[in-house]
């Protein structure tokens, strides 16, 4: 089983404007931001079995222009374009990654993987199975329940911030208003900033799209929904936890 393509750009990716680093961090007037990358998997109809959100936290004292440079470099390097990542079509070959070859999808996959690894950022994502039965409940109002869960649990950590911006490229409307809801709920509205995160744009939005897709590759393979062209990806089960499961499994938030 695939997941949907997702929506993609394409418009070649740049670096980001928002990232910064100051040598007087902690000191008067420094404001202490949050910025948190949402993305999604899946459909909330019948298309695919499976539905994900992914979160993921970037401090803005933690600058990540030199793991861009880096990025960028290795791209070169490989002979690459500056195709923005997109998890789903660079597997499965589709919108943006239909002409490549496939050897030339995988370099992109391990360059962007070295990517992620160095960057200083935390994740989580929520998974779920359509099949489930939700009672009277909508898989909206299962998700928003679940994100008030879970940013309560981390409300001291969120309280430490001053500002929080919430990255969300808009996805499906019906969760759209779930994570608004959630995030509203258990942040004061004064501290949140929520802004358009098109993938194209903002790296760390397809570092979201990245650990959906990862995610959700773990679950197939567990559940034994891999495809043979996961498999031609990542190899056996034993290798894709050992190159990509566990190492970004080090930087997911309890």
């Amino acid at each position: 089983m695939d997941p949907p393509n997702r929506r993609s750009s394409k418009s070649r990716g740049v670096s980001p404007g928002i990232f910064y680093i100051s040598t007087s961090y902690g000191g008067e007037g420094y404001m202490k931001e949050l910025s948190i990358f949402i993305d999604e998997s899946g459909d909330v109809g019948i298309v695919s079995d499976f539905y994900l959100v992914g979160l993921v936290f970037h401090e803005q004292k933690f600058d990540i222009g030199h793991d861009i440079g880096l990025h960028e470099a290795s791209v070169k390097n490989s002979n690459l374009d500056r195709t923005p990542f997109h998890f789903n079509p660079l597997i499965n070959g589709n919108d943006e990654y239909r002409w490549k070859h496939v050897e030339v999808r995988k370099k992109h996959l391990h360059t962007f993987r070295i990517f992620v690894e160095h960057l200083p950022v935390k994740y989580r994502v929520f998974i779920y199975d359509k099949k489930e039965a939700f009672g009277s409940e909508s898989l909206a109002d299962v998700i928003e329940k679940d994100l008030k869960v879970f940013l309560f649990d981390h409300l001291s950590y969120l309280q430490q911030f001053d500002s929080v911006k919430i990255y969300y490229d808009g996805g499906q409307s019906v969760v759209t208003k779930a994570v608004h809801r959630a995030i509203t709920s258990c942040i004061s509205r004064e501290a949140i900033v929520y802004k358009d995160a098109a993938a194209s744009r903002y790296r760390l939005s397809q570092v979201a799209d990245y650990v959906c897709g990862i995610e959700l590759t773990n679950l197939k393979f567990e559940r034994h929904l891999e495809t043979k062209t996961d498999v031609a990806f990542f190899g056996a089960f034993g290798n894709f936890k050992k190159n990509f499961l566990k190492k970004l499994r080090k930087k997911r938030l309890q």
